[in-house]
């Protein structure tokens, strides 16, 4: 296993900025967006972030599209974890943040590698960032919620499409950005 020193040594200073850019955007997505997903996903007994969790989760996504780096979506969860810690911003859960927001981006990177695939290509992004909104989802419903089985089931189903969906997104974003020559191709 690799030291974090010497992993986070394969990070140039411009894909630690993009990746804490891409980190940051999330939890400001997460604040706009969750007072309006509650709105539906209260009375259904959903949690609000399995609903809308993929616009949360692409944000993981685009920072290992841009960095082109394994560990990217990884270290931006770690980075969302800190940043609502130490802002006390909504949907800080204390320290089980560290779990909560930085489980969704361990699980997009172990489907990047699984799939020998990373955010250049549709399917990677898809799965990834559904991976990413379901283990979140479990994670905040072990933590916090223990909803019955259909509710969660409900949930499950729901973070799995919101996932998939932020994948597509991520995935046409980053496009566009190559197409364009924002960034270069990894």
């Amino acid at each position: 296993m690799k030291r974090p020193k010497k992993a986070i040594k394969r990070f140039k200073a411009r894909d630690l900025i993009l990746t804490a850019a891409m980190a940051a955007t999330g939890i400001a997505v997460k604040a706009v967006f969750s007072p309006f997903v509650r709105l539906i996903s209260a009375p259904l007994l959903i949690p609000g972030g399995a609903l809308a969790g993929g616009l949360y989760m692409m944000w993981l996504i685009m920072a290992a599209g841009l960095t082109g780096k394994r560990g990217a979506a990884s270290l931006a969860g770690l980075i969302q974890a800190l940043l609502v810690i130490a802002a006390g911003a909504g949907g800080s859960h204390g320290l089980l943040s560290l779990v909560s927001y930085t489980l969704p981006g361990l699980a997009a990177d172990a489907v990047f590698l699984l799939m020998r695939r990373r955010a250049t290509d549709l399917p990677g992004c898809v799965v990834s960032c559904s991976a990413a909104n379901l283990c979140g989802t479990v994670a905040v419903n072990l933590i916090f919620f223990r909803l019955p089985l259909i509710p969660l089931l409900l949930g499950l189903t729901a973070a799995a499409f919101s996932g998939g969906t932020g994948g597509v997104l991520a995935w046409h974003l980053l496009r566009a950005l190559r197409r364009f020559d924002i960034i270069a191709e990894n």
